[in-house]
């Protein structure tokens, strides 16, 4: 059985036009420093609509993750506006409608992972039964039933980053990010994982922002990959994906598949070269 998929059908949503999730005009991150103003992006113009897998991808020091930042209250920026769900990042935030992963797991070594899960929600004043029930379902949601009495350091990477995930989805958050969560693990483990994700994603169509430095996992993954500049970031390039929403690995050996990823390599030189 795929670690992510539930045992409880999905019901087919009806299909009514996509809202804004986040809408981004004219945003730029200027960071003061000691010696002259560091310029991380600049001039952004983006729109991601409810449901939508988007990757952001560029060189490294490009502001990627600035701008995942930016959407998550988690930066300021210094001229522009951003909305996420029609309000402020930080009264999202409020909301609660973020789940963000990052690069590293960042668990509690001493804590154990249902224990790891179940922190965010009794700090949102969760009862201690509720947060367990939450976490219980969660994991089993990433296939890690049986697992909830370990600690971080008895699990594999892959597993780590799917004790991570379960923990960013326990409060049901409309939009997901995501920052690099599969690049420190090895090239099978991440090509099951992205798997796993994307089916996740096929069945239950959050809004996700994903940030990777891989072309393929980008292709793989996204309904549109958008492509930045080295620093100044600036978005060089929004690439509609055409593969279908319900993806296996084997795509990646289409033309379809190796088309798009020569139009993201494309546009990444380009950036280069502005």
């Amino acid at each position: 059985m795929n670690p992510f998929e539930s045992s409880v059908p999905a019901e087919v949503p009806a299909q009514t036009p996509a809202k804004r999730a986040v809408e981004v005009r004219n945003a730029s991150v200027v960071y003061q420093t000691a010696d002259a103003p560091v310029h991380a992006l600049a001039d952004i113009d983006l729109d991601i609509a409810e449901g939508e897998f988007v990757a952001l991808i560029g060189p490294s020091g490009c502001g990627k993750t600035t701008l995942m930042r930016v959407i998550a209250d988690l930066e300021k920026i210094s001229s522009g506006t951003v909305h996420v769900n029609g309000v402020s990042p930080h009264e999202a935030r409020l909301a609660r409608a973020y789940g963000y992963v990052f690069q590293a797991p960042a668990l509690f070594p001493w804590r154990t992972v249902l224990a790891n899960v179940t922190l965010p929600l009794q700090i949102q004043g969760r009862s201690k039964a509720e947060s367990k029930a939450i976490a219980l379902e969660q994991l089993a949601r990433v296939g890690l039933t049986g697992f909830e009495g370990k600690y971080p350091w008895q699990l594999s990477g892959g597993m780590q980053q799917r004790v991570s995930i379960a923990r960013a989805l326990s409060f049901e958050p409309r939009i997901l990010m995501m920052d690099e969560p599969f690049g420190a693990l090895d090239e099978i483990t991440r090509d099951r994982l992205n798997e796993q994700l994307q089916q996740l994603w096929a069945r239950e169509r959050r809004t996700v922002v994903f940030v990777t430095h891989s072309i393929a996992e980008a292709v793989y993954l996204a309904t549109r990959i958008v492509v930045m500049s080295p620093r100044p970031g600036r978005i060089v390039k929004v690439i509609e994906s055409t593969l279908p929403n319900e993806r296996h690995l084997g795509l990646r050996d289409t033309p379809e598949f190796v088309a798009l990823a020569h139009a993201v390599r494309e546009a990444l030189a380009d950036g280069h070269h502005d």
